[in-house]
């Protein structure tokens, strides 16, 4: 049986009034077993902790009316700041965890351009936990710090926005939906005998609208921005390796920007439900062609792309399926393979079209365990009918192959 929209809304809110003391209680948790912390240190973190929760109880969870007004919120943000800052420099895992609820309550709490600022500062006093302190005079080091602080910025700013427009998009089917429960009332006489079946579709017809628009958001936000900023987190990550190599610094910080780039027009497309860009003007073989030599690029690892039988044109939803599942295949080699080659082939045959992708890495042990990407991919396979298949092995690379109906184009 469904759970009434009530019932989930009043778990989600009771989840986030308790998710600052959770997540700061995890912090300090692993901070004390984990870190090879001074007893001072110990005792620093175990004040800043009630003290940061004390804030957080008296003007948020005791007395919210004080954090109503722009200047009260300002002042409990300003706060919430300096105890991650402060948290953060004696363990990164504030940083990691407690750092969420800063963006969380900016973004909750702040009005306008503010709620953006209160973000940036919860990213700088997070990332200044992370490099442990502000960093030194070196130029790259001082670049790698705004740009992890720019691109954490822009994701919590585009997950917001998504966030509030997929909360917009549910009020106004709720009014659609009162608009019509109010039609039937006035034809209730005339419609007794189906009143309870009309209720029961309407409801059902919203819920599977939201769960449907939230899947979908939830895909595309995966397969563009969350791969996206991986990727440019990876570049930065390498540029500040690169130490003296200008040139490798440079190369890696063009491809940071690149993705980033990429990534933002991504995401204005998925918003508008909008087809993948590298099919607007090339068929499925090219564009797969075209993201394996990108990825090899970026990534600096060999990869060969092939296709056999004769290539045809396809409906497009086979054509984003399987460009989706190759890109999301490729992110997974580069985040955990630590393969020194990669292969891509795209079959077609008769009735069916195939994808498959090895590489040579680690590999895995299947079914212990995978993340949103898989699903996703298992998702998009389902609906077209199609299978997908993972054969991999510890230490002898992995395989994924996707076999979906040969649909033409109507």
């Amino acid at each position: 049986m469904s759970e009434q929209p009530e019932t989930a809304h009043t778990r989600v809110t009771a989840g986030l009034a308790a998710a600052p003391y959770v997540l700061l209680a995890v912090s300090a948790g692993l901070a004390l077993l984990t870190e090879d912390l001074t007893a001072g240190q110990r005792g620093a973190v175990l004040v800043l902790s009630a003290l940061a929760a004390a804030w957080t109880a008296w003007l948020v969870t005791l007395r919210p009316a004080r954090t109503a007004s722009a200047r009260g919120a300002a002042v409990y943000i300003a706060g919430l700041v300096a105890f991650i800052a402060a948290l953060g420099l004696l363990s990164p895992w504030f940083a990691g965890f407690y750092a969420f609820i800063g963006y969380l309550h900016a973004w909750q709490l702040l009005r306008g351009r503010w709620r953006i600022a209160g973000v940036a500062a919860t990213a700088a006093a997070a990332v200044t936990g992370f490099f442990g302190g502000l960093p030194g005079p070196d130029p790259a080091v001082i670049s790698s710090y705004v740009l992890v602080i720019a691109a954490i910025v822009v994701m919590v700013v585009l997950f917001s926005l998504f966030g509030d427009m997929i909360n917009d998009q549910s009020v106004r089917r709720q009014r659609m939906v009162e608009q019509l429960a109010a039609a039937n009332a006035r034809l209730e006489e005339a419609m007794r005998e189906n009143a309870g079946l009309q209720a029961q579709l309407l409801l059902q017809a919203r819920e599977a609208g939201v769960n449907d628009e939230r899947q979908r958001m939830a895909r595309e936000i995966h397969d563009t921005l969350a791969q996206g900023l991986t990727g440019i987190i990876t570049q930065i990550q390498a540029a500040v390796k690169a130490g003296d190599d200008r040139d490798a610094w440079h190369r890696h910080l063009d491809n940071a920007a690149r993705l980033a780039r990429e990534s933002l027009a991504e995401a204005r497309r998925s918003v508008h439900a909008m087809g993948p860009a590298e099919l607007e003007s090339a068929r499925l073989p090219e564009a797969l062609a075209d993201v394996v030599r990108r990825w090899e690029s970026v990534h600096g690892v060999p990869a060969a792309y092939t296709t056999t039988g004769t290539a045809r044109p396809l409906h497009p939803e086979v054509e984003v399926t399987l460009l989706r599942v190759c890109q999301e295949a490729l992110a997974n080699v580069a985040k955990h393979a630590r393969a020194s080659r990669v292969g891509v082939t795209v079959s077609y045959m008769d009735d069916v079209v195939t994808l498959d992708v090895r590489d040579d890495g680690r590999g895995f042990v299947p079914g212990s365990g995978g993340g949103f990407g898989m699903t996703s991919m298992r998702q998009r396979v389902s609906a077209l009918d199609g299978t997908l298949e993972i054969e991999s092995e510890p230490g002898t690379g992995t395989a994924v192959s996707a076999t979906v109906p040969a649909r033409e184009p109507r």
